[in-house]
């Protein structure tokens, strides 16, 4: 016995209209029948723009549904990505695919509401994650405020010479030394050219000593030299002794 289905299509339109009272649309009867559900995430709110993901989903039954799929759209998207209308699309041919034969609209319904509500999950935590990134960045900055930057002695001299430089006191500096008068002493500290007379004096006399030569024979007697007769005349001597004379 052959399948009537336009018998099943009409009844299960019938169940349909009394499932989602009032929010079911009828769009067309002939040659088959066509309609819309509107479907949202639970929190989704009309008046608030950006709370939730809805949209339309428009179903048209085929000749020979429910034995073959039935035609899907999805129309008035609300806050979806880019990717999402694709997506749900493919998720609802897998899910006509798994109950070819039976009459499937509020199955699939169920199933896009649940796709829906699973992407709005992750849309909140990933809000939730950069919400808690920003955080910790604030918390990060606010912290580096009141530790201040820790100085090292080439933090501290790079800090200092464009300190200098920024108020001007290098360039005082440089033109205080610039015309300051040297006193002698630092004139005579500052003159190159003694040094080098210094310099060339030392390396002239240190040529001259190692050209002397030393005549041994002038010592070879200096043993012979009697050098008591200071030390007898010393040792005889008696404090005072001149003094009876006078």
């Amino acid at each position: 016995m052959s399948r009537n289905y336009k018998e099943d299509q009409t009844n299960e339109v019938e169940a349909l209209d009394s499932i989602y009272c009032g929010e079911m649309e009828v769009l067309a009867t002939e040659p088959f029948h066509k309609f819309q559900i509107p479907i949202a995430t639970e929190e989704y709110n009309a008046e608030e723009s950006d709370n939730g993901l809805a949209c339309k989903l428009i179903f048209t039954y085929t000749e020979t549904y429910p034995d073959g799929a039935p035609l899907v759209e999805i129309e008035e998207p609300e806050n979806f990505e880019d990717t999402f209308e694709e997506r749900l699309l493919e998720h609802l041919r897998q899910t006509i695919e798994e109950n070819l034969g039976m009459e499937m609209i509020f199955s699939l319904v169920s199933s896009a509401q649940e796709w829906l509500n699973e992407r709005w999950d992750e849309h909140k935590s990933h809000q939730e994650e950069q919400r808690t990134k920003k955080l910790r960045e604030v918390e990060e900055e606010e912290r580096k405020k009141f530790e201040g930057t820790r100085v090292t002695v080439e933090t501290f001299m790079k800090w200092k010479i464009d300190f200098e430089e920024s108020t001007g006191i290098t360039a005082k500096r440089e033109k205080n030394n610039s015309s300051k008068k040297l006193t002698g002493r630092e004139l005579f500290m500052c003159d190159n050219t003694l040094n080098d007379s210094d310099i060339k004096f030392l390396l002239e006399a240190g040529e001259s000593i190692e050209k002397v030569k030393i005549d041994e024979a002038l010592f070879q007697d200096i043993g012979e030299l009697d050098l008591d007769d200071d030390d007898d005349d010393d040792e005889d001597w008696v404090p005072g002794a001149d003094d009876d004379d006078d």
